[in-house]
């Protein structure tokens, strides 16, 4: 009779709970709140919960205490915070990724993988608030994309000097990295620099200036060298054919960009 009684309680408790919390929060979509009774205390347990319930709704980043509206179908994969105008604030860079199920597919080792592509934020901050200034949902493959005998190019971004810097590293076959800056509302591809490695050893190395239209190859001619640092180089110097500067907004997959015209 005693734990009947007991459960009667706990039960008519979390309606009454649940009847408040749904009157407080009815004008906030954002703002669910999880609620956890101990059948032993008594005690309850409130906890906010983001996207508790809903699917696809614009959610809010919880990680710091600007919110970031991400688009829907889309989750948070990373974040970095840097000076990308150099006024002094840090401007926030969101790596998203998208959601949709039929892009968790088996892998050649019958692992289910994720191969949802991802996208890019930039928020420029000023008047005491992050505003949207670049996106590109679309134009990073997914990390999870099949590297044949060999892992797939890692992608890392960095801020830097101003400067928004994408690494790509494929380990022994090399890396490579764009260099973006901020004008006309937008990035700009201002350089591409790559290095094309065999293990150890820098076979080739490659540098293109968008501002200058130059490119600079150095190739290594010394093809008896076993250990790094006995490349020998040759410079070839090269004019690049460009009419205008490509935008971070525009570049629809850096699988495909060709760097040279």
């Amino acid at each position: 009779m005693n734990k009947l009684i007991q459960y009667i309680t706990i039960i008519g408790s979390t309606i009454i709970i649940l009847g408040l919390i749904s009157c407080e929060n009815s004008s906030d979509i954002n703002n669910y709140v999880k609620v956890e009774i101990d059948s032993t205390t008594m005690s309850i347990k409130k906890e906010n919960v983001i996207e508790l319930t809903k699917k696809n709704i614009l959610s809010k980043d919880p990680t710091e205490k600007t919110d970031f509206i991400l688009p829907k179908g889309y989750k948070l994969f990373d974040k970095i915070q840097g000076d990308l105008n150099k006024d002094g604030l840090d401007d926030y860079v969101l790596i998203i990724k998208g959601t949709d199920e039929n892009n968790v597919v088996l892998n050649g080792f019958s692992e289910e993988v994720d191969r949802n592509r991802r996208g890019i934020l930039v928020y420029l901050t000023g008047n005491d608030k992050a505003s949207l200034t670049t996106k590109n949902l679309n134009c990073f493959s997914s990390e999870n994309e099949s590297g044949g005998v060999y892992f797939p190019p890692e992608l890392e971004i960095v801020i830097e000097n101003g400067k928004l810097y994408l690494y790509y590293n494929h380990g022994r076959y090399g890396s490579w990295k764009y260099t973006f800056r901020y004008q006309n509302s937008d990035f700009a591809l201002i350089g591409y620099d790559s290095s094309e490695t065999n293990g150890p050893i820098v076979n080739r190395k490659t540098s293109i200036n968008f501002l200058t239209k130059k490119k600079l190859t150095r190739e290594n001619v010394n093809q008896n060298n076993e250990e790094s640092g006995d490349e020998i180089y040759e410079d070839t110097w090269a004019d690049i054919d460009i009419k205008e500067l490509r935008r971070l907004s525009e570049i629809k997959n850096f699988d495909e960009l060709n760097v040279n015209n």
